[in-house]
């Protein structure tokens, strides 16, 4: 093995680090190595992460091994007790060249086994920028870190305080990217609707986007997961008058019932999710919402939980990721009476049945309809709300087609 190995786990911002890690570690010159970048969202991720170190140690037992991510940040005692782990790096040094410099083997046996700051203490802007991720559609990170505290939460322990990448810096970015041929980018970050609260004079993410869309040619601008409760007026002006913003928005609800939502210390309450859903489609008829809800949270009852089920219906939500709740050391709700395990994985279960049943519908509303379609290869593409399409004929890679849909298999249109 010559180049570094990478195996990313967790979200879209990790996968997007773990390509400035590549970046990174090719510049310094590091071989013969495999990287490990992790979750902490849940114990079953922390879980993943060690049985991926122990599958990739089977299978290169000669290389460095490192871990980083934000399981590493949070929790570095346990992968260094790892016999199968050669470093341990957090998530602020997994972002720094001179990180990578000293992975070489000339100097590797010179630094510390375990390299992990504290990352409350950061406070510069989220991290190295690159120049495209992914073939076809560009991943662009605008801000780091979270300053709430979700009594569920372990994130802003393992990616610190909010930080934002200043707006020039990312026009900069997606101009570069535009010109290298890239038709769609999606703004990315851990609490994304905090843009810019750390810059002066506080701007909001939709002031972000405007100037986005006004100082870009992009195509497509695609906001990933927000907070609705801190969608600004300049962002829902922008969803009522830029065709060019995807009318697609992932939602981080975490429940439907608001004595849940108050025991999270969430900042919504359940109307205010109703309410922003009403007000976006109206703005946007065309609009399609994902969500975030977790299942089983400590004290959760029946009644709860089925607030949380009916709040699909209520907010026309199409693209659900379920959570069965994991108590997390050292959060607030880890010490909260915790819900039956049986009883969590059925409310899951249930979840996910009402998320597949509004994929459904969604899927039976669009036949006949002409959609404008990034293709991301020959056979397959996403529409501007993401559903996926399969092509009957082969088309151009990167592209925006038009095309009519004439049915679906269940999961994805057919065009």
């Amino acid at each position: 093995m010559n180049a570094p190995v990478f195996s990313t786990l967790g979200c879209r911002l990790n996968a997007y680090e773990t390509e400035a890690m590549r970046e990174l570690s090719e510049a310094a010159g590091v071989q013969n190595a495999v990287v490990v970048n992790t979750c902490a969202v849940t114990a079953e991720a922390v879980r993943k992460a060690k049985q991926e170190i122990r599958k990739l140690r089977r299978a290169h037992p000669d290389a460095t091994l490192i871990v980083t991510g934000c399981a590493a940040q949070t929790e570095p005692e346990t992968f260094a007790a790892m016999p199968e782990v050669t470093r341990v790096v957090g998530n602020t040094e997994k972002m720094q060249a001179s990180t990578w410099a000293a992975m070489v083997p000339d100097l590797i046996g010179q630094t510390e086994r375990v390299q992990v700051d504290d990352i409350m203490s950061v406070t510069e802007t989220a991290g190295h920028l690159i120049d495209g991720f992914g073939r076809h559609r560009a991943y662009v990170q605008v801000q780091n870190g979270c300053d709430h505290r979700c009594t569920f939460c372990i994130i802003p322990y393992g990616r610190g305080n909010s930080r934002s990448v200043p707006a020039g810096v990312v026009v900069e970015q997606i101009n570069r990217l535009v010109e290298r041929g890239f038709n769609e980018v999606v703004l990315t970050g851990v609490d994304l609707t905090s843009w810019g609260a750390d810059l002066p004079a506080e701007p909001r993410l939709g002031d972000l986007v405007r100037r986005i869309l006004r100082l870009t040619d992009v195509p497509r601008l695609r906001i990933s997961s927000i907070d609705s409760i801190e969608v600004d007026d300049a962002l829902m002006e922008a969803i009522a008058t830029q065709p060019r913003l995807m009318p697609h928005l992932h939602l981080s609800l975490q429940a439907g019932d608001d004595m849940v939502l108050k025991r999270m210390k969430r900042r919504h309450l359940r109307d205010d999710a109703i309410r922003f859903c009403e007000d976006a489609r109206r703005l946007r008829p065309d609009m399609v919402f994902g969500a975030d809800i977790i299942a089983g949270f400590p004290t959760e009852t029946e009644a709860m939980f089925d607030n949380s089920l009916k709040l699909v219906a209520e907010c026309g939500l199409t693209w659900l990721h379920v959570f069965p709740y994991s108590p997390r050391k050292g959060t607030p709700a880890a010490r909260m009476p915790q819900v039956a395990g049986p009883v969590i994985r059925d409310r899951a279960a249930r979840l996910r049945a009402a998320g597949e049943a509004a994929v459904a519908r969604h899927l039976e509303t669009q036949l006949g309809q002409e959609h404008r379609i990034l293709t991301e290869r020959p056979d397959m593409g996403r529409t501007e709300q993401f559903t996926e399409v399969a092509f009957a004929t082969p088309q151009p890679e990167g592209q925006i087609v038009t095309a009519r849909i004439t049915g679906h298999d269940g999961r994805r249109l057919l065009a």
